[in-house]
């Protein structure tokens, strides 16, 4: 069985130190009349709750209230040379679960029963389709708006018409989500995974800069009384970037020497739009899994912490 390209130090970066991500490869979508059609039970959910991306769709999931329609197996926290692996039983590490569809042990084998010559990466988010027994999509960007409109026909009226990429909004929310993404999202990793010293300091600085500028956004959306990135309206934008800011303190300031500032203590605006997220909306707080966060990082990453020690803080993870 290939091991996970991602695990190998020699490809995390190119030769010039840089990070470079490389792209998901099951690009399918949910459709009335397609391949893989809209069904209750059909489809599973494979996750990290370490994972920001992931955690992308764990909040969708619950916020269009889709737990009962799709099913969730949730990976170990740790990571290892041969990538993701399932928990030996729903007791093993709180919140880790065993693979409920196949018993695998490994996603790995997930994706080679998809793709039996498959060679790519084993990453998560997988959205699953039971019936035909393949990988529908592993690019969380596309299984969240698969879980915005696909399965609005099961749902009650309350959850159906929520909608996280509203018509009216789309342009605004594709601009927020490309520099957010590049510069944000992505930009811990860019500079976390660095491996020389002038693209880390470029990177770093490139996430600072770029979190000032959220920060603006969101001064300017308060002093009009307004929760969101664009208004009242709470929309993917947010929840594409509280992934990575519920992080950023906890992990990212020290794992990834993102270490210029912290959200709580320098960026009061994002911190008021992080807390209102988190202890609001029980979709938010309930798929935030601190202990899988934390563990994750700071012992799957033996390069960047050869001796596997979790920081104590900052207490508390987040606050009141």
């Amino acid at each position: 069985m290939p091991t996970d390209p991602k695990f190998d130090t020699q490809k995390w970066a190119d030769d010039d130190g840089q990070f470079k991500r490389k792209p998901s490869s099951f690009r399918d979508v949910i459709a009335k009349g397609g391949k893989f059609a809209p069904e209750k039970g059909r489809y599973h959910l494979y996750v990290s709750y370490a994972c920001p991306w992931a955690h992308r769709t764990l909040i969708v999931r619950a916020l269009k209230g889709l737990t009962g329609i799709i099913g969730l197996s949730v990976v170990h926290w740790h990571l290892d040379s041969k990538g993701w692996r399932f928990a030996t039983s729903n007791d093993e590490f709180p919140g880790a679960t065993v693979d409920s569809v196949y018993g695998f042990k490994r996603l790995s084998e997930l994706y080679f029963k998809a793709e039996p010559g498959y060679t790519g990466r084993f990453t998560v988010p997988v959205l699953w389709d039971t019936k035909l027994g393949t990988i529908v999509n592993n690019e969380s960007a596309e299984i969240i708006r698969i879980f915005n409109k696909a399965f609005n026909e099961f749902l009650d009226p309350e959850h159906a018409k929520l909608n996280f990429y509203p018509e009216d909004l789309q342009e605004p929310i594709d601009e927020l989500n490309s520099w957010i993404y590049d510069n944000i999202n992505n930009g811990v990793y860019k500079a976390g995974f660095a491996t020389k010293q002038e693209p880390y300091e470029r990177e770093a600085k490139n996430v600072f800069a770029h979190l000032d500028k959220v920060e603006a956004i969101l001064k300017d959306r308060h002093a009009k009384g307004e929760k969101y990135l664009l208004g009242n309206t709470l929309t993917e934008a947010d929840i594409r970037l509280y992934t990575t800011i519920v992080r950023f303190d906890v992990v990212y300031v020290q794992h990834f020497k993102c270490n210029i500032g912290m959200i709580r203590f320098n960026y009061p605006h994002l911190h008021k739009w992080l807390r209102e997220l988190y202890w609001n909306n029980d979709a938010f707080k309930s798929t935030t899994n601190f202990d899988h966060i934390k563990l994750h990082y700071t012992k799957s990453h033996p390069q960047i912490n050869p001796f596997g020690i979790t920081p104590v803080g900052p207490l508390p993870n987040i606050l009141p």
